[in-house]
């Protein structure tokens, strides 16, 4: 049987990494099925596009993951697959808290002819087994211990993914129209993937606004550290081959919720020599930790994602998230500059205490920082969430199914202290301040005493980062940044070109000197 695994865009931001997810149900689908992976993310598809592909390559069946944000084109895709007579079955965070709303049971149409509830590492093999046989059932559930509680999947031992020969074009970050040019430097930029790695799941915070602790649940799993070294070598051994870049976003949903366990990995990951980029989650609250900042910089981290949301200790109480403290923040990312370590940064506007003026006190506050990567968006209610309850019981949702008509940085409920349009316009104040060319300018210049290489990490994750706000979809938008941030990037380029001559000059002086002692050897 040939499998489809699907997974949609929300048709305005981007994601620069393809979802764990897939390649995961890749490797646990059982021998004798063939798997096609499509991430709409990176391969952007029409649903007529997507239908055809199925239809001309004989797909028996379509496997979707969707989180809230991406679930009506998923539900859209879906019934255009359906209505060609093809079986879908539809799963993540969304469908599983809203399971009758995927198969027709709220009373509005059926979208899905399965849906697979919670982490689906064991009831996958079913799923696809029973369509085998023809006896797909309506929803597949996990199993439940003697309290009714969800049987989480352990990660031991954990499925073997095999990065080394799976086919990641579609998800190369380098835009096509560069990549000639960026294959042709020194240490092979042709290609540059952000591959998604766990190493466990879970997390006992549970932020009123987070659907990570109803999903995973509050009890940490973790894998083997030998079986993370060992995707990480062989990731490694594959750029070294394919003489690309690669990076790793551990997608842990908070890497260093252990501590002890996280210096353990951290630890082995530098004795084993598998060092790569990475980037990982991790909560202010524990980057305290002077001995923990030393291991993720000498392990390979470079950024780390740290949700503060707001820089008022009153919006972060609402949200059941005293445990960060917004007086930190800077002596935090100090920290982890000086290890040339730098942050993504993560904003909420339009918490109860927010007024207008927030996204400059917010701003001014980042850039009094050292230089990182904010990330600005909205306090959005996900179903089943304590914020989407508190919110309905009070009467405050406008729109109580926001994710049927996806509107990007658009409220689905009312502030208490300003309007929709205001909170809009607060999110995209903050996003232009923060990334326009002038401001770009003034982070490199921040950093202009750290080596090469971290100030064009920065200046590169700059120019995707702004991408999430203001796609680049095109040659013309790209062409169009590029002009805008020329300077930066010239002087970079011309950085780059005296390094490489004055390493090449290096390199003729030693191939000379063996040459010049044999000369005079026979002159002697």
């Amino acid at each position: 049987m040939k499998i489809l695994l699907y997974n949609p865009d929300n048709g305005v931001t981007r994601n620069f990494m393809p979802h764990l997810w897939m390649f995961l149900l890749q490797e646990l689908t059982p021998p004798g099925h063939e798997v096609i992976l499509i991430d709409g993310n990176a391969k952007a598809m029409t649903d007529d596009e997507i239908v055809r592909y199925v239809l001309e390559n004989k797909i028996e069946l379509v496997g979707i993951g969707a989180m809230t944000r991406m679930v009506a084109k998923a539900y859209r895709v879906a019934s255009a697959i359906r209505a060609a007579g093809v079986r879908v079955v539809m799963g993540g965070p969304h469908v599983t808290e809203c399971p009758d709303e995927a198969i027709g049971k709220d009373g509005g149409p059926r979208y899905a002819d399965a849906v697979a509830l919670g982490e689906a590492d064991e009831t996958w093999p079913l799923i696809v087994e029973d369509a085998a046989r023809g006896e797909l059932k309506e929803v597949y559930e996990p199993e439940r211990d003697e309290k009714g509680v969800d049987r989480k999947p352990s990660l031991q031992p954990y499925p073997s993914i095999p990065w080394e020969r799976l086919d990641l074009n579609q998800f190369s970050l380098v835009p096509k129209m560069f990549r000639p040019m960026m294959s042709k430097l020194g240490a092979g930029w042709g290609t540059f993937h952000v591959v998604p790695l766990e190493t466990g799941r879970g997390c006992p915070y549970g932020c009123e606004f987070c659907t990570v602790t109803g999903f995973f649940g509050d009890s940490i799993r973790f894998r083997t550290n030998e079986s993370v070294v060992d995707e990480l070598l062989r990731l490694k051994e594959r750029a070294r081959k394919q003489r690309g870049q690669i990076a790793v976003f551990f997608i842990d949903d908070n890497l260093a919720i252990n501590i002890k366990r996280t210096k353990s990995l951290l630890r082995d990951i530098i004795a084993a020599d598998a060092q790569l980029p990475w980037v990982a989650q991790i909560s202010a609250n524990l980057l305290k930790d002077e001995e923990l900042v030393d291991l993720i910089a000498a392990s390979g981290g470079q950024w780390v994602f740290i949700g503060m949301e707001s820089i008022d200790p009153a919006n972060m109480a609402d949200v059941n998230k005293n445990f960060s403290k917004p007086s930190e923040y800077g002596a935090v990312l100090q920290r982890l500059a000086q290890r040339n370590v730098y942050a993504i940064t993560s904003f909420i506007f339009g918490m109860d205490n927010d007024t207008v003026g927030v996204s400059d006190r917010t701003v001014k506050e980042i850039n009094s920082w050292p230089p990182g990567l904010p990330v600005f968006g909205q306090l959005t209610p996900f179903p089943a969430t304590p914020l989407y309850d508190r919110l309905a019981k009070a009467g405050r949702l406008a729109r109580p199914k926001h994710w049927m008509d996806f509107a990007p940085f658009w409220m689905a409920h009312t502030p208490l202290k300003m309007t929709i349009p205001e909170a809009r316009q607060e999110t995209d104040h903050a996003w232009r301040m923060s990334y326009s060319p002038e401001r770009n300018a003034e982070a490199l210049n921040a950093i202009s005493d750290a080596a090469f290489r971290y100030r064009l990490s920065h200046l590169v994750s700059r120019l995707f980062f702004r991408g999430i706000y203001f796609p680049q979809m095109n040659k013309r938008a790209w062409l169009k940044l590029v002009f805008q941030n020329r300077r930066p990037i010239i002087s970079l380029t011309r950085e780059a070109i005296g390094m490489w001559r004055s390493h090449r000059k290096n390199r003729a002086l030693v191939s000379d000197e063996p040459a010049a002692v044999m000369n005079h050897q026979k002159a002697a």
